[in-house]
């Protein structure tokens, strides 16, 4: 993987309409250790969302190999704008397996995985030495990892078969990490300094560790009503959590998220895993679910692509 770096250093602003802004030890990501002092102050006022700016100063800079967190107006890696050739890309997979019996969500109906038409049975079909095997897997649409469209919440909301590839397919990736911080509630806090206009936005939470135990659903993460409101607000494409539901299920039976995001045509991918290893940004994301008419949520291959030299 590309190694990332940051920098730290003290500033201090001048506004062209009076006064003025210090900072010690401040961190953003920057796009290579050599990033003079100009571009790295240029991203601190845009990490800022600072306007009218007359002068910025830096001192005491140290650049360091460090993942990148995502500050907001930061570098999003190369292949962001297009396709990255394949000698050029590695893919991370976001999504569970889904096995017979293996329950996604409580409450609901484990998938069954059986035979159709045996390999055995199919040698009675077709020429000698010519064998199939044609397999039938009843299940709810909420199994596995899957996504769901506006109709699963709103009758006249969009259903699988309309939801556009552009919605689902090769988006800008952010990611939201909270996962080891001690706090199940993704908030304003954890996302007002992100860019996420057009992006899949990805919670991080890392509440995957328990997929298929009982404690999965038990004070799992999710992301509040207000975070729910901002990403609509803010435009996001997409909205994607590592946990069970993107909803608190446990405070009461209204889902003020699923309703606030697919009210607003954002789709949202629940139980997705392995976040850990997709960088804050730079990568693209894909969940694309069959065209079914009249349904709104249904398991898909989740994935992420990522630059690499």
């Amino acid at each position: 993987m590309t190694t990332q770096y940051r920098a730290s250093f003290d500033a201090k602003i001048t506004f062209s309409n009076g006064g003025g802004l210090q900072a010690q030890g401040f961190r953003i990501d920057i796009p290579d250790r050599d990033t003079p002092s100009d571009h790295i102050g240029a991203l601190f006022v845009a990490s800022l969302g600072l306007l009218m700016t007359e002068s910025v100063t830096l001192e005491n800079v140290e650049v360091f190999a460090e993942p990148h967190k995502g500050t907001r107006g930061g570098p999003r890696g190369p292949g962001v704008a297009g396709p990255v050739p394949t000698a050029q890309k590695r893919f991370v997979e976001l999504s569970h397996v889904i096995r017979a019996g293996e329950t996604t969500y409580p409450g609901l109906p484990a998938p069954e995985v059986a035979p159709h038409l045996t390999r055995e049975a199919s040698r009675d079909v077709y020429a000698d030495g010519t064998e199939f095997s044609i397999d039938r897997i009843p299940m709810v649409g909420n199994t596995g990892t899957y996504l769901d469209a506006p109709f699963h919440r709103y009758a006249a909301g969009l259903d699988l078969a309309g939801l556009p590839l552009a919605q689902l397919v090769d988006l800008p990736v952010v990611v939201v990490r909270t996962a080891g911080g001690g706090v199940r509630a993704v908030d304003i806090g954890q996302l007002a300094a992100l860019e996420v206009g057009g992006c899949a936005v990805l919670l991080h939470t890392g509440g995957d560790r328990d997929w298929g135990k009982p404690s999965y659903a038990l004070d799992a993460p999710y992301l509040t009503e207000a975070g729910a409101q901002w990403l609509v607000d803010h435009r996001a494409a997409l909205v994607g959590i590592d946990a069970v539901n993107i909803d608190d299920t446990s405070s009461g039976r209204s889902r003020p998220a699923h309703s606030l995001l697919l009210a607003a045509g954002i789709p949202i991918v629940e139980h997705l895993t392995g976040l850990g290893a997709v960088p804050p940004n730079g990568a693209t994301f894909t969940a694309a679910a069959p065209l079914i008419e009249a349904f709104g949520t249904f398991p898909v291959r989740a994935y992420a692509t990522v630059p690499v030299e």
